[in-house]
């Protein structure tokens, strides 16, 4: 039996609490070894909540800590970078939370420290590894809607005002926090990368993003819509489009715990959708086991990647929102 990666995390925040403390403990290849907070006593306490063996008041404590074999990184956006590194140059594997840094220059950085060191390093991007997720993947590449030509993101949520996710020096912004999504899932599924990119944003005082738009263009004609917001009502659905039916993912990125995923097959109104419900899953737990797969071959497997893609595409469009704002 393989030894199971022992993990510490960087951070006790929500993302932590609800997602991979969970996911650590419920992935047969994985062990929570231990929490680190900034926070005294927080990372204690919440060592004791969850089973973890130790629990460490500064980030570097735990990275320096030999017994650990992976870290999570779910700070905020503008330190993934920072810790990404320190991390790699302990020798620990790095599951980094999306989006992967602020900049495209960073994530590269990032990337190449990682392999200097022999390190596996991914975007925590854990939709991709549900078995919804992997399923449509499938009945796309079986044809099962013909030939896609059309993809629809939403994702959108009020947040509170004084979130992090809303101070532009802290790596926030809406097309960082949920608009990564809609361009992930788009990459995904089409399988290749946009040609052409079309962007427009809003932007509160202080410039950060509050919404986007964002129209993509891939190779042999396929399209994308994506919109984000942190001031609209709360969606969260990606639509594949196809020459002979449609694919949908309800609550796409935030799935419950059983998961449906509805599948027209025809192109008429009277053609309606096979509903197809998952067993109950652990997006989470996928993607921490999915993790330890690539950590064991010694290569991100599919459907992992860096991230760096991704980010590619995010700057550009914010970019490109930027220069055509009036705020």
């Amino acid at each position: 039996m393989t030894k199971p990666i022992r993990f510490g995390i960087l951070g006790c925040g929500r993302i932590v609490r609800r997602g991979l403390i969970p996911g650590i403990t419920e992935s047969p290849s994985a062990e929570l070894a231990a929490l680190a907070s900034l926070r005294p006593g927080v990372a204690a306490q919440l060592a004791r909540e969850s089973g973890a063996a130790k629990a460490y008041d500064s980030y570097e404590a735990l990275i320096d800590d030999p017994t650990i074999d992976a870290v999570y990184i779910p700070t905020t956006g503008e330190t993934h970078h920072e810790w990404t590194l320190r991390a790699a140059k302990a020798g620990k594997h790095v599951l980094c939370e999306k989006s992967l840094a602020t900049t495209v220059a960073e994530s590269e950085e990032m990337i190449e420290v990682c392999q200097k060191a022999g390190v596996i390093l991914q975007e925590a991007f854990m939709w991709r590894h549900h078995p919804r997720s992997k399923q449509a993947k499938r009945l796309l590449a079986e044809g099962a809607i013909g030939e896609l030509r059309l993809i629809c993101a939403h994702f959108s949520f009020s947040v509170d005002r004084q979130d992090w996710r809303l101070d532009p020096t802290r790596g926030g912004g809406a097309v960082w926090d949920i608009g990564c999504y809609g361009v992930n899932a788009s990459r995904c599924f089409v399988g290749a990368e946009p040609d052409t990119i079309h962007a427009r944003g809003a932007f509160g005082p202080n410039g950060v993003n509050t919404a986007m738009q964002i129209a993509l263009r891939f190779p042999g004609n396929v399209f994308a819509n994506i919109d984000c917001s942190f001031d609209a009502a709360y969606r969260c659905e990606v639509e594949l489009v196809g020459t002979a039916g449609t694919i949908t993912l309800p609550d796409s990125f935030l799935p419950p715990p059983e998961a449906q995923l509805f599948v027209r097959k025809g192109v008429l109104p009277e053609d309606k959708p096979e509903t197809i419900t998952f067993p109950k899953a652990n997006q989470y737990a996928e993607q921490v086991t999915d993790f330890c797969a690539s950590i064991a071959t010694g290569a991100l497997q599919a459907p992992a990647e860096t991230g760096l893609a991704n980010m590619r595409v995010l700057e550009t469009a914010l970019k490109q929102a930027q220069q055509h704002t009036t705020h």
